[in-house]
C-alpha cells in the first residue's frame, strides 16, 4: 500500500511544540501499526529566523509536491506570497484535503478556499477573522473536519486532530494506543470547546461577576444558592442579580443552570458514564429532574442526545472507510 503523503507547511513563528507533537504522534502510529505509515514532509514557508529553535524540514521551493493532505501552521496571520498562493490554489484544484492550525487558516481564507466551510479557530482570532471572512463559519471547537477541510484551533488540539485522523484512517484502536503511549488522560473530540479565558467568555471584566462565575464552575456537583454566592463575593443578592442581568442578560440561577447542563452534555458525549450518574454529578437531584431540565434547554432528552451523537460518529467513521 502506498503511504498517504502528509505535508505540513509552516511559518517561522510556529511553536516547536506543535511540530514535535505532529512528528511524535505520526512516528508512534507507524511503530505501533506499520501499515498505517504516512509519508510526512515538513516545509518552511519562509526562511527560519536566526537564533531561534532549530525546526525540521526544508524550504518549500515553489512546489508543494504530491501531498494528499496539506496543513498550514502559523501563530500569527502570515503574509501570503503570490507563488505560494498559486501553489495552494493548485492543491485545492487537485481535491487535496487542506487543513490548518492556529492562524494558518488566514491564507486559505484569503484565497476563498474556506468559503462555505466550518473551521475551528483559536479564540484569540475569533473577532478579527469573522469580521474579515463572514463567508466562513468559524467555531470555538477544538477541531473541525468539514468535507475536504480539516482545521484546529492550535496548541495541544493539534494532537486531538491527529488522533481523529488516525481513527478515521486506521481505526479507533490505533488512536487509543497512540494516546496511551503519550499518557493522555483521554482523547478529546472535535466538538469539545476550547477553554476560553473567562473574560473573553463573559465579554465583561466586572470583578464580582468573574468571582461569581468561578465559584459556579467550582461547584457543579453541589450547586450553591444565589444567596451563598452573593455572600462569598461580598455583595447583596439584589446587587449580584443586577450585575448578571447587566452583563449576561440573565439571573445568576439561570446562568448556573446553563453551565451545569452544558457540562452534562459534554459528559454525555465524551464518556460512557450512566445518564443518572451524570445528572447527579451536575447537581440534579433525580433522573426526571435532569431529563426535564435537559429537554427544556436542548430540545432533546439526555438519552436521545447521546444516541444522536453515537449515530453521527458511526456514520462519519463508515463514510471515511468507504472513501478509503
Amino acid at each position: 500500500m502506498t503511504p498517504l503523503h502528509l505535508a505540513f507547511l509552516y511559518w517561522p513563528d510556529v511553536r516547536p511544540l506543535t511540530l514535535s507533537l505532529i512528528d511524535e504522534a505520526l512516528q508512534l502510529a507507524a511503530r505501533l501499526h506499520p501499515e498505517a505509515g504516512y509519508e510526512v514532509s515538513f516545509l518552511q514557508a519562509e526562511a527560519p529566523r536566526e537564533g531561534g529553535w532549530p525546526l525540521p524540514g526544508r524550504p518549500w521551493a515553489g512546489q508543494l509536491g504530491d501531498a494528499r493532505r496539506l496543513f498550514l501552521l502559523a501563530e500569527e496571520p502570515p503574509e501570503l506570497a503570490p507563488e505560494l498562493a498559486a501553489a495552494l490554489r493548485q492543491s485545492a484544484s487537485q481535491d487535496s484535503l487542506l487543513g490548518a492550525a492556529g492562524a494558518g487558516l488566514y491564507p486559505l481564507a484569503q484565497l476563498g478556499l474556506l468559503d462555505g466551510y466550518r473551521v475551528a479557530l483559536h479564540w484569540r482570532w475569533q473577532d478579527d477573522f469573522t469580521e474579515q471572512f463572514p463567508q466562513v463559519t468559524a467555531t470555538s471547537q477544538l477541531f473541525e473536519w468539514d468535507r475536504e477541510r480539516l482545521t484546529t484551533c492550535g496548541g495541544l488540539a493539534v494532537l486531538d486532530m491527529l488522533l481523529e485522523m488516525l481513527a478515521r484512517d486506521h481505526g479507533s484502536e490505533l488512536a487509543a494506543a497512540v494516546a496511551e503511549e503519550l499518557v493522555l488522560e483521554r482523547i478529546r473530540e472535535g466538538s469539545e470547546r476550547q477553554r476560553v479565558p473567562l473574560r473573553n467568555r463573559l465579554g465583561a471584566s466586572h470583578p464580582k461577576l468573574t468571582q461569581a462565575v468561578l465559584l459556579m464552575e467550582a461547584n457543579i456537583e453541589e450547586p450553591l444558592t444565589t444567596d451563598e454566592i452573593a455572600q462569598h463575593v461580598c455583595v447583596s443578592r439584589r446587587q449580584l442579580e443586577r450585575i448578571f442581568k447587566q452583563y449576561l442578560n440573565r439571573v445568576p440561577s439561570q446562568y448556573y443552570l446553563e453551565l451545569r447542563l452544558n457540562r452534562a452534555r459534554q459528559l454525555l458525549q465524551q464518556t460512557s458514564t450512566s445518564i443518572i450518574q451524570i445528572g447527579l454529578s451536575c447537581g440534579f437531584s433525580s433522573g426526571p429532574h435532569f431529563s426535564s431540565a435537559y429537554r427544556n434547554f436542548f430540545g432533546v432528552t439526555p438519552r436521545e442526545d447521546r444516541n444522536l451523537r453515537r449515530s453521527a460518529t458511526a456514520g462519519s467513521v463508515a463514510g471515511a472507510a468507504e472513501r478509503g
